[in-house]
């Protein structure tokens, strides 16, 4: 059911039209350059607002439930623990790339699915 769930919000979180003409993706390999992008931002798309620290932390609502979590940089990738209200949604690591104001958030070390959020 956890597994099911999860498929279904990053679903939902990517189930985005591309305009033609938009900017390629470029990959996020360095914190640095992930803790510049995130710094003073919100993560938004309809139905979520995340902020994501920092310092570690995680935290916004999504589809009217808290989010909340922490995350880590490990070998590139942004490795987080995530629970949607009461629900776990568990650890993952996922590949991070940026195109203008968006960051596409890759599950599974970039081999899954995608969720797509504006910086703002």
């Amino acid at each position: 059911m956890r597994a099911a769930l999860a498929a279904a919000i990053a679903a939902t979180f990517a189930a985005i039209a591309v305009p033609s003409g938009a900017q390629a993706f470029e990959q996020v390999r360095e914190q640095s350059r992930f803790v510049d992008l995130i710094t003073s931002k919100k993560l938004k798309r309809f139905g979520i607002e995340l902020t994501v620290t920092p310092q570690g932390r995680i935290e916004g609502r999504a589809f009217g439930r808290p989010v909340s979590g922490d995350w880590a940089w490990n070998g590139g990738y942004f490795c987080r623990s995530l629970f949607w209200g009461e629900r776990n949604l568990g650890d993952n690591c996922q590949a991070v790339l940026v195109s203008g104001d968006t960051l596409r958030f890759i599950s599974d070390q970039g081999a899954g699915d995608y969720a797509d959020l504006r910086l703002e």
